[in-house]
């Protein structure tokens, strides 16, 4: 549903927003606004999203606390909002899992799947549908011949849906679920949906699937806040795929200018520390393949190498080993100011997953999608579109490592370095996007079908341009990165000033 701007998107919106002013008047009791704010977001006696006014504002209530990064909680407990507010205030309340969370009582509870016969069935003479069933299940109705399904015969197995000439017949199944990859999404005994935490890799995609606005992701907007108006040296390191996030006047010299009216040091683009993950990976895959290893598989994608891991765990040494570009960015930013802390800023629910490692959290203190950017740019009434140019320019970024964010970007980045460092060897692709194509391109490689191959993983269906925390539409998403990579004074990630510094970040 990216592009559209639903119900749901304004409802996120507005939490992200007022959680952003809520940090920066820190004269307010955040305990009592807390209290406020589903009065405020939820005005009125009558529901404008549900029939229930007070169910509407129970909502907001979770999605306020989740935003904090407080724990979610379900309709049978008794405390108010604000209850252990001050956790807001440490920096490790973030890093409390879960970290994608089912609001129980906004989940419509429906059906994992089922096969229905709907009003376009026109009774026809053929019923190709009573003869594929496999079961039996489908009757014909003795007075207009319409199809009927006999749901305790029905192994949904889809084929009579196949079938129908008029696409009378239809399978549903439970949007959260259909988009999870992992198959962590089932029913709990009251029919609502509910995440298995040992499947799931928070790629996201059950966030942005859900019509109902009932799965929400936790935050870290109000704890940078904090720490830049403590006086801390906080730097922001803005992944590759945020070309047109913040609307289509808003270019790369606006972003920057406005970052740093909201107090951040400095802007840098992770595609620079794309370059440097392109370029170890390249030197990797030429040490490894296939001497050591059958296949390699690329580092950047944390819900896929996770996923990888979780899957082929006898294979998860066949994924690549790189720091990711999100890691790499942070090296860079505190080798050149080890007091100062580095916000990522990017479209990906998995990288919060990332940061909560304690290996990367040394590296990456925040954690914002640019949804979230959104709400604290709203809350300090900031225009990108009219205000003026950063006069700075750009970080010497390549159009490679700015690709990474579209689909194929990655392999394609590391085999250009491979080309110019080593021009004899031949080097062979599979790439795939969504989990569940990544785990058949896994499966087939485990299998021996791609030796040699560098894999290419992409949790989300279109690269990371469709990351749950992107606003725009993919395709318009991928179009723009491609166009502003053009714009690189560098074509591939080996050519960049900021190699030389790679074997230091990665010692």
């Amino acid at each position: 549903m990216r592009g559209v701007e639903t119900r749901i998107q304004e409802i996120r919106h507005r939490i992200f927003t007022e959680v952003a002013r809520m940090a920066y008047h820190t004269e307010w009791s955040v305990a009592k606004r807390i209290e406020e704010l589903p009065y405020k977001i939820i005005p009125g006696e009558v529901g404008n999203f549900r029939n229930d006014v007070f169910l509407e504002r129970a909502i907001v209530g979770e999605r306020l606390r989740l935003a904090m990064g407080l724990p979610n909680r379900g309709a049978g407990e008794h405390a108010p909002i604000s209850d252990n507010i001050e956790a807001a205030d440490r920096d490790e309340t973030y890093y409390t899992p879960p970290l994608i969370n089912i609001i129980k009582f906004a989940c419509n509870g429906c059906a994992e799947k089922r096969v229905l016969v709907t009003e376009g069935c026109q009774g026809c003479l053929a019923h190709p549908c009573v003869e594929v069933c496999p079961k039996g299940a489908i009757t014909l109705d003795r007075y207009n011949g319409r199809s009927h399904i006999d749901p305790e015969k029905c192994i949904k197995c889809g084929r009579c849906a196949e079938v129908c000439s008029y696409h009378a017949i239809i399978t549903q199944e439970r949007p959260c679920a259909a988009a999870c990859g992992m198959d962590a999404i089932h029913t709990d005994i009251n029919g609502k949906a509910e995440i298995d935490y040992d499947k799931c890799v928070s790629c996201g995609q059950c966030l942005v699937n859900c019509p109902f606005g009932a799965i929400a992701d936790k935050s870290q907007i109000f704890q940078t806040i904090r720490a830049i108006q403590s006086g801390e040296r906080v730097y922001a390191a803005v992944a590759p795929a945020f070309v047109g996030q913040f609307g289509p006047k808003v270019t790369p010299g606006k972003l920057r200018a406005a970052m740093k009216k909201l107090g951040f040091a400095d802007v840098f683009e992770v595609a620079i520390g794309a370059d440097l993950c392109a370029t170890q990976e390249a030197e990797d895959f030429i040490a490894e393949v296939p001497e050591k290893l059958p296949f390699m598989g690329t580092s950047c994608c944390p819900a896929w190498s996770v996923m990888a891991k979780k899957r082929f765990p006898e294979y998860a040494g066949c994924i690549s080993m790189a720091l990711t570009p999100m890691v790499l960015t942070a090296r860079l930013i505190k080798k050149e100011h080890p007091n100062g802390k580095v916000v990522f800023i990017g479209p990906c629910a998995a990288k919060k997953l990332e940061a909560m490692r304690r290996s990367v959290r040394s590296e990456v203190d925040f954690v914002l999608t640019f949804e979230e950017m959104t709400g604290i740019f709203a809350a300090k009434e900031l225009d990108l579109a009219t205000i003026e140019e950063d006069p700075d320019g750009v970080n010497d970024a390549s159009a490679d490592g700015r690709d990474f964010a579209v689909s194929g970007g990655v392999a394609k980045a590391v085999v250009n370095v491979i080309k110019e460092r080593y021009p004899d060897r031949e080097i062979k692709v599979a790439n795939a996007e969504g989990l569940r194509d990544c785990y058949k391109m896994l499966r087939d490689a485990v299998a021996g079908k791609y030796p040699g191959y560098l894999l290419e993983g992409m949790a989300c269906p279109g690269g990371c341009v469709a990351g749950a925390g992107t606003m725009q539409s993919i395709k318009k998403s991928q179009a723009q990165v491609h166009l502003y990579a053009k714009q690189a004074k560098h074509k591939t990630s080996n050519e960049t000033e900021h190699i030389k510094e790679l074997e230091k970040l990665v010692d």
